[in-house]
């Protein structure tokens, strides 16, 4: 398999996936300012929405969009309890949180690495970010992930979301419950090669 990434992006949430899993994957660098790699093809060649994260499996067929990547990856390898067995109610509380992530946090990041976004539309993109991870913080409380004891895909992509703040001017170290969750995900070993593989974690 190869994933497409850009450093830091949404994307960090499948990179942290694949390893987790263990499968053999190839990273491959695609700059989401230049859309080119770095032997100069043309990203938009490959995948012509010109985004990450885009997975293209062995067989040729390819995958778009976080969320549908890092449930294919981690299906892969039930035994590592990535994801809950389909058709069970842990699942669909999975997936549940696979898109709030995506709608009530992601997208609304969105417009704040856009240097056009008018002022005003930032701080309402703020302010409603703000909420959402004051209601998100007692979720986290006496759980070391968001299922439990049990790390899933839905904490690739939180952990990944959540550290978009500081680029941003999104202050959530006064969530201690946050704080210690983002702090628990960053130590697994596979969340580290992943920030060490796209520059972010120095050794």
């Amino acid at each position: 398999m190869k994933l497409y990434f850009s450093p830091g992006a949404c994307s960090l949430s499948p990179h942290i996936v694949a390893e987790e899993t263990g499968l053999a994957c190839e990273y491959i660098l695609a700059s989401t300012k230049s859309h080119k790699l770095q032997d100069g093809t043309d990203f938009y060649s490959i995948n012509p929405l010109g985004y990450v994260p885009f997975l293209v499996l062995d067989d040729g067929q390819t995958l778009r969009e976080g969320p549908v990547i890092v449930q294919y990856l981690a299906d892969q390898v039930p035994e590592k309890q990535l994801i809950p067995a389909p058709g069970t109610m842990e699942r669909y509380r999975v997936l549940e949180w696979l898109n709030f992530i995506g709608t009530e946090l992601h997208k609304t990041f969105g417009p704040l690495f856009v240097p056009s976004t008018p002022e005003a539309f930032k701080a309402t993109s703020l302010g409603n970010l703000r909420r959402r991870f004051e209601w998100l913080e007692p979720q986290l409380a006496g759980k070391d992930y968001l299922m439990g004891s049990q790390f899933t895909v839905a904490d690739a992509y939180l952990f990944t979301v959540s550290n978009w703040g500081k680029f941003v001017g999104l202050d959530l170290s006064d969530l201690p419950h946050l704080q210690a969750y983002l702090a628990r995900v960053a130590s697994r070993p596979a969340v580290q090669a992943a920030l060490r593989a796209e520059g972010l974690l120095k050794d």
